[in-house]
């Protein structure tokens, strides 16, 4: 029995979109063959496709090439809820600070990131951006000394700065004394290419900076924070080497 009396319809189908999705050169001649149909058989099975959302392109003339639209997997991608917390915050973190560069209009992006949370969560996120500050580019003496904070350790960080946890961390200062510290994280400051964590301290209840690669370990406890006067953190930062440009 010869393969166009194996397959029926559904099953070709199925078999046309995966042979697409696999990025091959492919050509309606061949895939005829293949599937030991006329290509005019083949054409219709494309238009079915085409029916049920799938971008099919053919070139003109019995034969042509065939292929998937290049955006055919875009809104298809699945993110776990690290990541979406990470991009989320890298989204807030462009936004802020509205280089040139970054031409495209980032709000519709994260918009439809933050459509992922839960409405219990969103009250907590749709201020990102303004919790989100620049200052001066770092000293060459901090520069000098500044090394890239453990992944694993950032994304802790990023999910109890934006869910608004208190985080339990292990902190190196300057000297190699490590204190452990009970912080809420209400904003990043960048003093490029360093990252800092502005805090309250529980422990010294006041705010406090914290350079993120000298977190030695973070973990995030069951206890969320309310909002601080904002006007208490930027008092903090006035006349010191993190003054906000």
């Amino acid at each position: 029995m010869d393969r166009a009396k194996t397959l029926s319809r559904l099953q070709r189908l199925d078999l046309l979109a995966s042979r697409l999705k696999s990025d091959e050169p492919l050509t309606l001649r061949d895939l005829a063959a293949e599937f030991c149909v006329s290509v005019r058989t083949l054409s219709r099975d494309v238009e079915i496709l085409r029916e049920r959302g799938l971008p099919v392109e053919a070139d003109r003339g019995r034969g042509g090439g065939i292929r998937l639209h290049w955006s055919w997997g875009i809104g298809r991608i699945a993110l776990s809820y690290r990541e979406a917390v990470d991009l989320l915050v890298s989204l807030a973190v462009a936004e802020q600070l509205n280089s040139p560069i970054l031409m495209a209009n980032l709000a519709p992006i994260r918009r439809k990131l933050m459509a992922s949370f839960s409405p219990a969560d969103l009250h907590r996120i749709r201020n990102l951006k303004s919790r989100i500050l620049i200052g001066r580019p770092a000293s060459l003496a901090v520069q000098t000394s500044h090394a890239a904070p453990a992944p694993a350790l950032v994304e802790k960080l990023h999910q109890a700065f934006l869910m608004m946890r208190v985080a339990d961390m292990r902190y190196e200062a300057e000297g190699g004394i490590a204190t452990i510290r009970s912080v809420e994280p209400h904003y990043l400051l960048l003093n490029y290419p360093v990252w800092y964590a502005l805090c309250w301290d529980r422990l010294w209840d006041d705010v406090r900076t914290f350079r993120c690669d000298r977190m030695r370990s973070v973990s995030i406890s069951g206890e969320g924070f309310a909002p601080r006067p904002r006007a208490d953190f930027l008092r903090a930062l006035e006349g010191s080497e993190f003054a906000l440009v």
